[in-house]
């Protein structure tokens, strides 16, 4: 193998170098050096990379993990509570902290910063997601650095994003950013555990929806939530807006700065098709599904091949308490994910509809609310 200089570049690799809007995902094992409390001088090394890129031009939106560990090391506890409440208060405790924290680094090189706390349903009303996009864009336009996390103090399992890698995804959605940047404590994706296997492969380039990366990630660690799957699905849900998501370890000297000069450093996941259309975008990002609506061989290729809308007549079972305008999820017989989108009519008409044809949906029901149970503008193929 020959030696690789420290300034290659690979193709793919230049997407990152024209990059002008990224999204820096930090995780938890990083900002808090594994548990210990807040790691300042590596935070400030980040932050100086960070500011670095913002004076070539470059926007940076920061989304950050932290909070929970922060408050555990504040709160003098050793292990990660699994109560909600509990969780809820090292987040208050946790938040304060790691906001100072950035605050004052950012302050060392002239920046302001602004906290920003979503949970799911900031994004999952089509409103206020473009509220939350106009506020973000107000912020990067006045030069300002947003620092983002998941609402820990108020969010609950069923409203949760379920990691920050997500939510890193939908930001880079939100404001349609050319690049996901997501810091890990691992050098980037592997063909195998590289804690478990000496023969493990760093993966130096492929496409988000490449489905044979999902078999080689692994779980989370003990203080995040999100393993290498949920970056490799983040890197999923970055592609549906043209992003491109390199994976890296934060410990490596540098690491903004040599990847967005197009070193050959971390997992690089390139986004395969064109940016789907912003509604699209929005649709696909939602993670709180109410019903599921299993379909016959017939619709699943009429949705995969035409970009048709839903009809009744291609239903075959319907499960879930969800009501009209809930998402739902359409699977095939084998019950792989097929699309999902916005219903026009709850679970019990729905039930009632199933393998019927449009023109008996008002004898069926009495009245017609749409002819199709799921409108191609409201549905989004996965």
């Amino acid at each position: 193998m020959g030696e690789q200089g420290v300034n290659e570049r690979v193709p793919g690799r230049d997407a990152l170098r024209g990059a002008r809007r990224v999204v820096v995902k930090i995780g938890s094992a990083l900002l808090t050096n594994d548990g210990r409390g807040l790691d300042e001088t590596a935070i400030g090394d980040w932050v100086d990379q960070i500011a670095e890129l913002h004076r070539r031009g470059i926007e940076v939106v920061l989304v950050s993990s932290g909070a929970v560990a922060a408050g555990m090391v504040r709160l003098g506890w050793q292990v990660r509570p699994s109560a909600v409440h509990e969780l809820q208060a090292a987040a208050a405790v946790g938040q304060n902290g790691l906001t100072e924290c950035y605050e004052g680094h950012f302050a060392r090189h002239g920046l302001l910063t602004a906290q920003v706390l979503l949970t799911h349903d900031d994004l999952s009303n089509r409103k206020r997601y473009l509220n939350a996009r106009s506020a973000l864009r107000t912020l990067v336009g006045l030069g300002v650095v947003p620092v983002i996390n998941e609402n820990d103090t108020v969010v609950t399992d069923e409203i949760r994003f379920g990691d920050n890698d997500t939510l890193g995804a939908l930001v880079a959605n939100l404001l349609e950013a050319d690049a996901l940047v997501i810091l890990t404590d691992q050098e980037g994706l592997f063909d195998a555990d590289p804690r478990h296997s000496a023969s493990a492969q760093l993966i130096h380039e492929g496409h988000a929806d490449d489905p044979s990366f999902t078999a080689m990630a692994g779980g989370g660690g003990a203080l995040g939530r999100g393993g290498m799957t949920t970056k490799v699905q983040a890197a999923r849900l970055a592609a549906r807006s043209g992003a491109y998501t390199a994976i890296a370890s934060g410990r490596q000297p540098h690491v903004l700065i040599r990847l967005t000069e197009g070193e050959r450093l971390g997992t690089l996941l390139c986004p395969e098709q064109a940016p789907m259309a912003a509604r699209k975008r929005w649709l696909a990002g939602q993670l709180q599904v109410r019903g599921t609506l299993t379909l016959d061989a017939g619709a699943v290729k009429v949705l995969r091949d035409s970009g048709s809308s839903l009809l009744a007549v291609g239903v075959k079972a319907v499960s879930g308490g969800f009501v009209r305008g809930d998402m739902v999820v359409c699977v095939d017989e084998q019950g792989a994910r097929v699309a999902k989108g916005l219903v026009n009519y709850g679970a019990e008409d729905a039930v009632q509809l199933m393998g019927k044809p449009s023109h008996r949906i008002e004898a069926i029901l009495g009245y017609m609310e749409a002819p199709e149970l799921i409108h191609r503008d409201n549905l989004v193929v996965l």
